[in-house]
């Protein structure tokens, strides 16, 4: 089966879309490329916590659009058999409520490929945070090895792959490249630190540090969080006064604090012997942050993913792509022991698009 996935995460600055070719329990990356969110859209994506039913209802349109073309553009000429699309998280309350947004039926309409969306609110009903959901995936591909995949993206997740998917630990350790991004757009107007250069210029301060504790490191998975807990507002109450006076070196700190916190998560809650940490996500490309990753995380040899064949940034897509095809096979893709649901449950639900008969029948010959 060939899958096309599309991932826009916490920063909302772009999509990311991969095309897979799925095995029995092989998943190989066959195309990669990020489609830039356009201002005016990342800006109502980020006022959407504050949006009314009017304006959350043309964003849902507006982003189906965008992800249909980005879709439609990695497609090319080519051929796919069905599209997984995470859609834009507006709001994550674990185990309550979460919202996604990006109209799946416009993805099919405009690609003729059957699509998958809103694959979070099934794992809720099921008992669960409905994040994180990418720890299926780390499992098939990684399954009993002595490795940690770390995302790193707005906000960090790890998956620790055991054996059996029942013995498999995720979470999110807290914040990836938020806090930082928040810095650099308040304190100089830029959407991230590019390659860490403003951390690498700036000077910790470990005195800081206890302004940004909070009892969500301390506690035990399984555990999800997002923008709504470290956000701007988190950054402005700990240290705004600080971020006025010398944003450099706070940019510093944040980009220290971020990588304490996901060794600190390492420490507390991955049990098993890890002799490598697979590093994905925006926050391989911050050399300030890895270079803390490698030495906090040693004798872990922290490298990126692309050693194994995916780039960077498309091992979220490519993780919806694969549980998009999980969804209309039948089969369920969330992890319990890393969500908290009481049960496995198919994950998704399915828009058909022109190719779904065909596909229907393909999968049941």
């Amino acid at each position: 089966m060939i899958a096309v996935g599309l991932m826009s995460g916490t920063s909302a600055d772009g999509a990311s879309a991969a095309v897979v070719r799925l095995f029995d329990r092989a998943v190989r990356l066959v195309a990669y490329r990020t489609f830039r969110c356009p201002c005016a859209l990342r800006e109502r994506i980020l006022a959407a916590r504050d949006a009314k039913a009017p304006e959350l209802s043309a964003l849902h349109s507006d982003l189906g659009r965008f992800f249909a073309r980005a879709a439609r553009t990695i497609i090319g000429r080519g051929t796919a058999d069905v599209i997984g699309s995470h859609g834009q998280t507006v709001w994550h309350a674990p185990a309550r409520h979460t919202l996604q947004l990006g109209e799946a039926a416009t993805i099919a309409a405009e690609t003729g490929v059957t699509a998958v969306c809103d694959f979070r609110p099934a794992d809720i009903a099921a008992g669960g945070e409905g994040a994180p959901l990418v720890p299926y995936f780390d499992w098939l591909l990684f399954a009993g090895r002595p490795v940690v995949l770390l995302n790193v993206g707005g906000i960090a997740n790890l998956t620790s792959p055991g054996r059996t998917l029942g013995a498999t630990v995720g979470f999110d350790t807290g914040p990836g490249n938020c806090l930082i991004d928040e810095a650099m757009r308040i304190a100089f107007g830029r959407e991230y630190d590019a390659g860490g250069k403003v951390a690498a210029s700036g000077r910790i301060d470990l005195r800081l540090l206890p302004k940004l504790d909070h009892p969500y490191f301390r506690r035990r998975p399984p555990k999800s969080t997002g923008r709504e807990l470290f956000g701007r507002g988190f950054l402005l109450d700990r240290l705004g006064r600080e971020l006025r006076r010398r944003p450099g070196d706070v940019v510093a700190t944040l980009t220290f604090f971020t990588a304490r916190t996901i060794a600190d998560a390492f420490a507390r809650f991955v049990r098993r012997p890890v002799q490598e940490v697979v590093v994905s996500g925006g926050g391989v490309f911050n050399r300030a942050l890895m270079g803390h990753l490698e030495w906090m995380l040693w004798p872990a040899a922290a490298r990126p993913i692309d050693v194994y064949g995916f780039h960077p940034l498309s091992k979220e897509p490519a993780a919806f792509a694969l549980l998009a095809a999980e969804a209309v096979r039948g089969a369920a893709g969330n992890v319990p022991s890393a969500t908290g649901a009481r049960r496995a449950a198919i994950l998704g639900k399915i828009v058909p698009g022109a190719n779904f008969r065909r596909l229907m029948k393909s999968l049941h010959s």
